[in-house]
This record gives C-alpha cells, structure tokens and sequence, in this order.
C-alpha cells in the first residue's frame, strides 16, 4: 500500500506538524468515529479533525509524534490510506456498485431471494437438509445462511473494529444485531429468525452502499475542480518549446497555450490574442476576449488564438488552487444544524441502546413475557439507535451546496456561510464596483455654436489624449469607438486641479471643469446650442436676438451633477464648444439583480462615500429606495451595524478590498470579482468571481434552499426514529421494517433530497 497520498507541513522528525490523508472509505461518521479513537492513542497528537464528506483526515501533532504511527492508527481502524491524495482517488460513484462489498451485498441479495422462493414461493422444494443442535435444517435454511456469511462478513469485520476502538457506532450495533439474531435460531429450538438476519444483512449493506454512492457524488464535484487545471505546460525555453508538469514552470516563464487547449497557470498575455472561456472560474459562459496586457487563468480554455503569456504564479498559488484549497476547508466549517445534529447523536445512540436493552429485559423479567419476542424487538431498536444517514445528510447537503455554487462562479468558505447567507433579510451594496462598473464612460455629448457632436468630441480627444487622468481615459476611449477625425497636438499642458490645454491644428484648446472657464472669462449662463444635432441638456430659453440659448450654471450643469455626472466644458480662448458629461456607469445587471433579491423579500441597501447627489442617482438608476451617502470607511462600518440592529441577518457586497471593515462588520460578507483578486478573496466570506451581480439572487436561493433541505432532512428523520422508536416495543415494527424504513428508506431519501441542490443555476 502507498501513503503518498498524506501530506506534512513539517518534515517526519520535527517538533510539531500537521497531516493530512486521504481515507476514501472513511464516508460517514461512524468511520470517522473509529477513526479518531484510533488515531488518538498515537503518542504526541494533538488534535484530529476528520471530514468524512471529503475522506480526509487531518492529524495535528508534536513532540515525539511519527507520521507512519498516524497512518499505521488509520489502518489499525481497518480503512486504508490511499495514494494519491484527494485527487488522485477513485471518486467514481459508478465505482461503488462494482466494490467488493457490492459485489457481497448483490451475492447476499441473491441467497435471500433464494432461499425466500424455497420457502413460500415454490411450495415443495424446501427440502430437510440435516438435523443439529436438536433442530432440523432445510434448505431455505442453507439458502439464509448464505446470505448471512455473504452480506454479514463486512459489517461483522467493521463491528470488529468499532469494538476495538470503543466506538458505539452503527457497524457495532448492526453485528449485534446480526450475530444476536442468528444466535437466538441456532441455539434457541423452534426459533428461526434467519429470515431477520438475512434481510438485515443484505438492506443494511444496500444503505451503506446508497450512503457512500451519495457521499462519492457529492465527492465527486469537487474532484471536477482537481481536473480543471491541466496537468503540464508547454513552455519557452532557451528558444525551444518544452512541456513540463506544471509544478516545474517558475513564475516568469513564457508558456504557449495552443487554440482548444486549457490555460495551464495563471498569467498575463504577452502576445496574440483570443477569446477565453473562463467559466471553470467565474461561471460566466461567455468568452472573454483577451490581448496582450490581459490576465488569464489557469483551467480557462483558449478558444480559437494562438497565445503566449507570462506566468505570474505557481500551480499552488494559482487563482484555480486557492479556490479548490477554500472549497476544501469550507466542509470543515459546521453549520449550527450539523452541529445540532453532532450534539444530538451524541445523546440518541446511548439512549435508546439503552432502551433497546431494557426492551429486551424488562417484560420477561417482570411480566413472564416470551423472551425471545421481546430479544427480537430489542435487535429492532438497535438497528434505529445509530442516526448514521441522518448524521451525514446535513454535511452531504453543505458539500452539494458549496461545489455547486463553485461550479457556477461563487465560491463559499464554509457551511456556516451557506446557512447565514440562507437567513439574510437585508443586503448592503457599495456603490463603486459593486452597483457601478468602476470605469468612468461618457454619457452626454451637447455641441454648442455651430458645432456637432463629432466635432466636440474630436477637439476634447485631442486635448485630453496625452492627460493620465481617468476622465480623459473615458473621453478618449469614447472618441475612438465614434471614430471621429484626428487633429495635430502641440504644446499640451495639464493645469492641475482645473483641466488641460493644447493647440489643435495651431488653434488653443482648452478642456475641464465649469470653474476653469469662467476663470477664463466665459459668461456660462448664456451660451447657444446646435439646432441640428446633438442633445439639449437644460430647458432653452430666449435670452437675445438667436434661438437656443442655456443656462449653463443654473441648469444643465446641475441636471448632469444631480444625475452623478462629472461636466467637462471644451472650447478655444474665443467660445464654447460643447459639453462633455462623464460618470462611473451602472452595471447591466444590477437593476434586475436589486428586483429578484425584492421578489424574494431581501431589502437592498446602497453604502457609498460619493455625495448625495451621484448617490441618488445610481439608486434611482438600480431601484434603491434606500441609500447612505458620503460615508468613510469607518462609517460604513457604523452603518453596516445600524442595519444588523434593524434586520435579523445582514450581508454587504463589495469590492473585498476598500471595504474589507464593512464586509467584516456583517453578518456575511460578499466580494465582487474576486477572480485573480487575493485581497478579495481571503477578505469576504463568500466570493463571486466574476463581476456578475446575477449570481447574488442564485445565491440567495442555493442559500434558502439548502436550508431547507437540512431542516426537512432533519425533522424527517427525527420524525421517522420517533415512530419506529415507539412502535417497535409495541409490536407495530418489525426487524426487517425498522432496517428498510429506519435505514434504507431514510439514507435515500435524506441523500437524494440534498443531492438536488446540484440542480440549481444562476438565471440566464
């Protein structure tokens, strides 16, 4: 066997470390039970931390502690360590049904089937075998027995190991069960209950396999992250092309990624271009054009260009790994559910073993009742007194949520999250790259005089075009798309705090803020419009002897201003040509995302530190009703916790970066485009990688539904051991209906409710 599947933080001889193993066997808490009661008698351990939704096992110790002692415990509890790692496992669900124990189980099942159509079924057949220990053997009898070696040799083996381990767990309760039952038909004359037995061993091995088949799915969707990052690199070396596993590839290394070919590590595009599907990251489905200068990362797919790139991070720091490490470590995260659910086991199996034996006891001894009948009901209690498939229900539920919202481009970091985020009554968005893009645009072209549009956006790039200030980026960009004619720059000067000058075609242009120009002498409030073009911004009035004249000062300057605008006026030394309106756009998605969460009852909320102006704007853009404007950061904070007084569970969404205090301040913080963004990342406890606010609703719903997935598998569970737990010391249940409805019935159908969560998607 090969344990390169464990790994350290420290090396095998040090003082204290921490590792970590990959145990694919180990699916539900009674394994991980066993487990830890092994592993906890190895000298110098300090703490251990079992998942069985993900088979890892993670061992914290010091001192004298050994590694292969560690491993060598795990084993001890009778469950391998496998090879490989996490992802190097055999997370097959289709692989359950070709495992030993199914290959048992489908043998028991057989016998059973047999040994039930000699009996009742075939009247006849059910020949006299042999007679012993005073009773006479037939051959259903035979037929049973076979069954109960087939089925029962893997559950007898783990009880075997739960015993050693003093673990009072399902496997231990299920071999009592067992051995009590065939002990009482052999050893007891006139009492055959190979028919219980049989049956207990055959639906107990087809709830374990049904529970591990739920627990490798749920597996599963993690392992199809592992697989999204390819395994090598094609990378530029002295000249020549070379592939390597991407582990060799150093940060700074060119690597050529072919058309169809995945991006192997996280980097920046230093030639060629293409469109790139990042939806293994984000989520998003449509193709992300990019050219040099671009981030790419790794798992994304090149579409139809021919790229190169430099690489800006190693595989194990790349944004794909630092997701796959968060996914992991949010099943380690309890929910308040699952650790009622822990709390509550705790109490359940002891109890009602406890009631199983007094059931057993009680009547013979007090009442002279029949013994064997009221042994029998007592096998029937133990069968129900581990809640092994309604203990693992909930964390199946937590780690089908968690990989799903992955799969669609938001990334949770733990259980906990899932479940607050499920109970939020109000959501508190920044403004700036949250409700906004972040980038500033052009908005509003007004020609004056005799001009038109084109010509004042021609005059205002050739000012703005050697300025470095975000609005002359905007204005510049937005001349390009217009594809307006070019103009001879000279003599460009920036006036700081004011606007910019240069000459065009040997005449002086200037280009800035409103005050700027009234510095220079012009009279703002009397100013004339194109009549043939263009758009009027302010209501014309008659002033002189010419048509279409505007209030500048008092009207379409504060109309831009009140609508979030920022004005810039562009003219020569003699007259205006125009105005020039430029804000942070809204993004496209935000109004219908601010609908949905309103659909659904959350009360959206805008935080920002811009003023009261742009603030209403954008509200009213978003249909925000409610909003807060010029706020630090320490006021946002302030804010963020009037609204937890005022609501019951609150989340902020924003950039994970400036608003790290508020997001912190929250019930639940969520950042904005956290793909490649580390600061966003470890700031919020929950990330949607893509700058896409449609996924707030998606998780809002994955959140409420996973809720109430848990809530429904656990009072139904609850509700189904009441039952059996009363009607069994009646009389109501037997043997082989408590293990079909108790553990059977239950483990599908607790499994397959949380299962759907998979289901769920983002709106289109």
């Amino acid at each position: 066997m090969s344990h390169s599947g464990s790994s350290q933080a420290s090396d095998a001889s040090g003082d204290e470390g921490t590792l970590t193993l990959s145990v694919p066997e180990m699916d539900c808490p009674s394994c991980a039970s066993k487990v830890e009661g092994s592993v906890s008698g190895v000298e110098g351990v300090t703490d251990i931390d079992t998942v069985p939704t993900a088979g890892k096992v993670r061992v914290d110790y010091g001192g004298p502690a050994d590694p292969a002692a560690v491993v060598a415990a795990v084993e001890s509890a009778g469950y391998d360590v496998a090879s490989g790692g996490p992802e190097g496992t055999d997370d097959d669900p289709g692989s359950v049904w070709r495992s030993t124990r199914a290959t048992k189980t489908g043998l028991a099942g057989a016998f059973l089937l047999l040994a039930l159509a000699v009996q009742w079924a075939v009247p006849g057949t059910n020949a006299a075998l042999f007679t012993a220990l005073g009773q006479e053997w037939v051959l259903a009898d035979a037929f049973f027995v076979g069954a109960i070696v087939a089925g029962g040799q893997v559950i007898v083996r783990n009880g075997y190991y739960s015993a050693r381990n003093l673990s009072l767990d399902i496997d231990f309760l299920m071999t009592a069960a067992i051995l009590g039952a065939t002990g009482l038909t052999l050893f007891v004359a006139g009492e055959n209950l190979f028919v219980e037995a049989a049956t207990l061993a055959v639906l107990f091995n087809l709830a374990e396999l049904l529970e591990r088949y739920s627990v490798t799915r749920a597996r599963r969707s993690l392992e199809e992250l592992f697989s999204l990052a390819p395994e090598t690199a094609v990378v530029r070396r002295n000249g020549e092309l070379d592939e390597v596993p991407v582990d060799a590839v150093s940060v700074g290394e060119e690597v050529v990624v072919e058309p169809g070919e995945k991006v192997p590590l996280d980097g920046t595009v230093t030639e060629g271009e293409s469109a790139i599907n990042e939806a293994p990251i984000t989520g998003e489905s449509v193709p992300v054009d990019k050219r040099p200068g671009d981030e790419v990362f790794a798992g994304t797919i090149n579409q139809q260009g021919y790229l190169e790139l430099r690489v800006d991070a190693e595989s194990s720091d790349s944004t794909l790994a630092r997701i796959i490490d968060l996914v992991e470590g949010a099943q380690e995260n309890r929910t308040e559910r699952e650790q009622f659910v822990d709390r509550f086991a705790g109490y359940y199996t002891p109890v009602v073993t406890a009631a199983a034996v007094l059931t057993a006891a009680i009547p013979p001894l007090l009442w002279g009742a029949y013994w064997v009948d009221w042994v029998v009901r007592g096998i029937a209690l133990l069968v129900i007194a581990c809640p092994c498939a309604f203990v693992i229900s909930t964390p199946v539920s937590v780690v089908s949520g968690i990989t799903s919202a992955a799969r669609n481009g938001v990334l949770i970091k733990g259980g906990d999250h899932l479940e607050t985020t499920g109970e939020v009554d109000a959501v508190a968005f920044d403004k700036t790259g949250t409700l906004t893009t972040g980038e500033l645009a052009v908005t509003d072209v007004v020609p004056l005089g005799d001009n038109d549009a084109e010509d004042v956006l021609a005059c205002a790039r050739g000012v703005e075009r050697r300025s470095e200030h975000p609005i002359s980026d905007a204005i510049v960009d937005h001349a390009d798309e217009a594809s307006v004619d070019e103009c001879e720059v000279t003599d460009f000067e920036a006036i700081t705090g004011k606007g910019v000058r240069a000459d065009l075609d040997g005449t002086t242009h200037y280009a800035g803020k409103p005050a700027f120009f009234e510095d220079l002498g012009f009279d703002l409030d009397h100013v004339h419009f194109a009549t043939d073009g263009g758009q009027v911004v302010g209501k014309p009035r008659s002033q002189c002897e010419r048509q279409g004249c505007l209030d500048l000062v008092d009207e379409t300057i504060p109309e831009l201003q009140a609508e979030g605008k920022t004005v810039i006026l562009v003219g020569t030394g003699d007259a205006l040509e125009g105005v020039i309106a430029v804000a942070d756009s809204v993004r496209e998605d935000a109004k219908r995302a601010v609908e949905r969460l309103r659909e659904v009852d959350v009360e959206p909320v805008m935080l920002t530190g811009d003023n009261e102006g742009t603030a209403r704007a954008i509200a009213d853009a978003v249909g925000i009703d409610r909003y807060e404007a010029e706020l630090l950061p320490e006021e946002k904070v302030e804010a963020v916790e009037r609204l937890r007084g005022e609501y019951d569970t609150v989340a902020m969404v924003g950039d994970g970066i400036n608003d790290a205090p508020a997001l912190a301040a929250a019930d639940v913080g969520i950042a904005m485009g956290a793909a490649g963004t580390d600061t966003a990342i470890e700031t919020a406890d929950i990330a949607l990688m893509a700058d896409d606010l449609s996924k707030l609703p998606y998780l809002i719903d994955l959140s409420r539904t996973a809720n109430g997935v848990i809530r429904q598998n656990i009072w139904a569970s609850l509700a189904v051991k009441a039952i059996l737990a009363v009607g069994i010391p009646l009389g109501y249940v037997s043997l082989v209906l408590a293990v079909l409805a108790g553990d059977v019935g239950m483990t599908t159908a607790v499994t397959g409710n949380a299962m759907r969560l998979a289901r769920l998607s983002p709106e289109e």
